[in-house]
């Protein structure tokens, strides 16, 4: 009787070894996203008086969100 032994690679991360993402990683990112999306539209939804108040403008709104990061 032959006995042959295979080794395969363990996958690293939620994609395997290319994007290197752990699953609280992965998730990490996701809420992150989700969050910037939330503030952006939040943000977009305001009155530019609203906007003024706590001094922004409608350009500021990216740079607003893309602090969050």
């Amino acid at each position: 009787m032959a006995f042959f032994a295979h080794s395969r690679p363990v996958a690293d991360g939620v994609f395997g070894g290319g994007l290197r993402l752990s699953f609280g990683e992965f998730f990490a990112t996701i809420a992150a996203w989700n969050d910037r999306r939330i503030t952006r539209r939040e943000l977009s939804k305001l009155s530019d008086r609203e906007l003024e108040d706590i001094g922004l403008c409608r350009a500021d709104i990216d740079t607003v969100v893309d602090q969050l990061r």
